[in-house]
């Protein structure tokens, strides 16, 4: 049996138009409180995993990037609740970059 080489890509970077778009407050309320809420779950899950492994470890950052992703749906939320107000619509453009990372860290 050979090996084969996988081919690599040159290509050290994604765009992915994720949201764009004009939505109403509810419709962007929606989406944005999704994907924020997926977010924070993935990072809850994380840490979940590495209690289980070890229930002296440090989740510190972990903790604090699910505290800063719950600030910034409050900001969100206000943010919308504004666009309400003013009987407004939103304009959503998400855009998702990937880039390979540096593994000489």
């Amino acid at each position: 049996m050979e090996t084969q080489e996988l081919m690599t890509s040159q290509t050290t970077k994604q765009k992915i138009q994720l949201v764009k778009g004009e939505f109403t407050p509810s419709e962007a309320s929606h989406v944005i409180m999704a994907l924020i809420d997926e977010k924070i779950n993935f990072h809850k899950i994380q840490r979940l995993q590495q209690w289980e492994g070890n229930h002296k470890c440090n989740s510190d950052e972990l903790d604090n990037r699910i505290s800063q992703l719950e600030k910034e749906k409050q900001i969100a939320k206000e943010f919308i609740n504004n666009s309400r107000k003013l009987n407004s619509n939103l304009k959503i453009n998400g855009v998702l970059e990937i880039t390979l990372a540096d593994n000489n860290k």
